[in-house]
């Protein structure tokens, strides 16, 4: 039977090792690119920051963005539409993840009412313009 696995280039490859998959298998679980997040970067633009998240792979329709009182919710949802099996009905090999990918962000000094969002080519960006900073009223009281 054929079988096709990623490369990975290891010092060892060619000793056995009866560890391995179950080391392997554990990086996994606890690596920190886990399932549940994707990749992001901020960029301060001066009057604003600009969010880029990477989400390729994703329907614009699978993606939500959400103010929750001072926090910014990025969610994104990828579905299952895999369906090349072998004569046995299994996978020959399934590496890509599918489920819910959610990140949150600190909405402090962010004028949550402007913000605004785009998707193109696998990317979602975010315009979060800051807040201008508000002047103190000042008054002199009467004393009595």
């Amino acid at each position: 039977m054929l079988t096709i696995t990623p490369y990975r280039k290891h010092n060892e490859a060619n000793l056995y090792n009866p560890f391995r998959e179950l080391e392997e298998f554990e990086r996994s679980l606890f690596a920190p690119d886990a399932l549940a997040s994707f990749r992001t970067d901020i960029e301060d633009d001066g009057d604003k920051l600009i969010l880029s998240a990477d989400l390729p792979g994703f329907k614009k329709e699978d993606i939500h963005v959400d103010i929750d009182s001072d926090r910014l919710v990025i969610n994104a949802e990828r579905h299952s539409n895999y369906e090349k099996k072998d004569s046995k009905g299994n996978f020959l090999r399934c590496e890509r993840s599918y489920g819910t990918y959610s990140r949150s962000f600190s909405l402090e000094g962010i004028d949550a009412d402007n913000i605004s969002a785009s998707y193109e080519d696998g990317v979602l960006k975010l315009s979060l313009p800051k807040q201008q900073p508000t002047k103190a009223d000042t008054r002199r009281l009467e004393i009595q």
